[in-house]
């Protein structure tokens, strides 16, 4: 069984390559070129008709959304999900929450013009509000044992998350070292085999979650 990962660097099909590398899974990549705007050309939407990143194509067809990709390849392969059920559960219960609620976030804060006709800059403002209160409800979480260093797939969507708002969030107004249990945990992932792979593949930096900065890609751009 392959797979063929529709990516471009540091974009949400990050979170993908690391759960592929991370099950040692055949795989292929294909760029889509940002700069091009290639993710809106009519071949790309023929395999993704929201136009965006990732896209997944599988022996079952082709999968998009970060989460149901990470689902999809979870139910195929061991390793990537807690076997045991109350973790299983656990963890699948904050991956549709990255999914669903702090990565639109991200997305409002990044993109605020596509949810206002107006005050753009109010959006942003308000999505970091939104931002910090969703993290201080993480590191508080008693149910979220995978934060303690067991690999699994919603550990790398945090992980990519954790990234982004240190890079694009705008200046000095997030600070990872404010959340010391995320902290942590950003330190112990970006050590993980398939991270050190990515790290290479996407040029993200030698401390790309825990003191990110802005990738150098071999291939392609992230924006």
């Amino acid at each position: 069984m392959s797979y063929t990962l529709h990516f471009a660097p540091d974009n949400a099909s990050m979170v993908i390559r690391l759960a592929l590398e991370h099950l040692s899974l055949p795989h292929e990549t294909r760029l889509v070129d940002r700069t091009a705007t290639q993710q809106r050309s009519a071949a790309y939407l023929a395999i993704n008709p929201n136009g965006l990143i990732p896209a997944l194509e599988t022996p079952d067809g082709v999968m998009f959304e970060t989460t149901a990709i990470l689902l999809y390849l979870s139910e195929r392969h061991t390793g990537l999900m807690p076997e045991q059920s109350s973790e299983r559960a656990m963890a699948l219960k904050w991956l549709v929450w990255l999914g669903n609620t702090l990565h639109p976030a991200l997305r409002m804060m990044f993109y605020p013009e596509i949810y206002t006709n107006g005050d753009v800059e109010a959006v942003r403002v308000s999505a970091r509000t939104r931002i910090t209160q969703m993290l201080e409800v993480l590191a508080a979480a008693r149910d979220a044992p995978w934060l303690d260093g067991r690999v699994c797939a919603t550990g790398f969507y945090l992980a990519a998350l954790l990234r982004w708002l240190q890079i694009y969030g705008g200046p000095l107004w997030f600070n990872l070292g404010a959340h010391p249990k995320l902290a942590e945990f950003a330190t112990r992932i970006e050590t993980c085999a398939a991270a050190q792979r990515v790290i290479h593949a996407e040029g993200l930096g030698p401390h790309p979650f825990s003191k990110a900065q802005r990738p150098t890609p071999p291939k392609g751009n992230a924006t």
